[in-house]
């Protein structure tokens, strides 16, 4: 069953589940993105600073499927932003996948610290009207920063990729979104597994014949997102994406919304300036 796809404000579309593929080290890359296309996901999910985009690009090359039938995206990590760093950073991804063109391609991180996420902005637009990018987004964008690049730019990202899970739903971003017609995509969708306990969702999955990751990750889809688990091992990727043959009741939306507590597992985008170098 393949993936139902959301659509973009450009025209194109996504996949809305997919694979991420942080904290997977290079030498595992290759084999456990093969897998992952070779188990359903036709979105790959990847970053410059996850240091994996050349075993990344080997396991496109290794599935076997046309490029067209995937959809592929990368990140330009922190220490790049900046107009003629924005340029050459996108040079460096496509060199280490050995891919002619990117999905979509979003700014990790807007680092309000340093202040150049519009300039940055400004370079992916140039990429996606020079056609080596299809889309560009963003990725831990507050509604403040959205509202800032489209209006110095009039263009505005297709997809914002932020922390999202039951127990960090992010309710009024997503409104924010609605509102500016971005698709909201989540990572560590599954909180990384401190939900799998509560009582809320064991007790929906038991009765459903579910796993607790299956549940959570139903609720991403029932929510209108996009969502982008992470599995090195076949057998979870196979699971994560076996959740399209099934729905949650209104009832277990509304009990799974309730579980919202803003509880982050990650850092707060407004505070968040590391930049260390990709070096890969």
């Amino acid at each position: 069953m393949a993936a139902p796809r959301l659509s973009f404000n450009d025209d194109h579309s996504i996949p809305q589940l997919g694979m991420g593929i942080w904290q997977v080290p290079n030498d595992d890359a290759a084999r456990t993105v093969r897998e992952g296309i070779a188990n359903g996901y036709r979105l790959i999910d990847g970053a410059a600073i996850y240091r994996n985009e050349r075993g990344m690009g080997q396991g496109i090359r290794d599935s076997g499927f046309a490029r067209e039938d995937l959809f592929i995206t990368s990140k330009l990590w922190n220490a790049d932003q900046g107009f003629d760093s924005t340029l050459r950073a996108l040079d460096a991804t496509m060199a280490r996948t050995g891919l002619d063109y990117l999905d979509l391609y979003l700014i990790h991180w807007p680092r309000p610290a340093a202040d150049l996420y519009v300039d940055t902005w400004k370079a992916m637009i140039r990429l996606r009207d020079e056609g080596r990018v299809r889309s560009i987004g963003v990725s831990n964008f507050y509604p403040e920063h959205l509202t800032r690049l489209v209006s110095e730019t009039g263009v505005t990202p297709v997809l914002n990729q932020v922390e999202l899970h039951p127990a960090m739903q992010q309710k009024a971003l997503r409104e924010a979104h609605a509102r500016m017609g971005i698709v909201t995509q989540s990572w560590s969708p599954l909180g990384r597994s401190q939900m799998f306990e509560d009582p809320t969702i064991t007790d929906i999955a038991a009765r459903l014949g579910k796993s607790p990751a299956q549940i959570i990750l139903r609720w991403h889809i029932d929510s209108g997102l996009s969502v982008i688990p992470k599995s090195v091992r076949a057998e979870r990727q196979r699971e994560n994406f076996a959740v399209l043959d099934f729905a949650l009741s209104s009832e277990d939306m509304l009990a799974i919304d309730a579980l919202d507590s803003n509880t982050r597992v990650g850092p707060d985008p407004k505070d968040y300036n590391d930049a260390p170098p990709v070096n890969d």
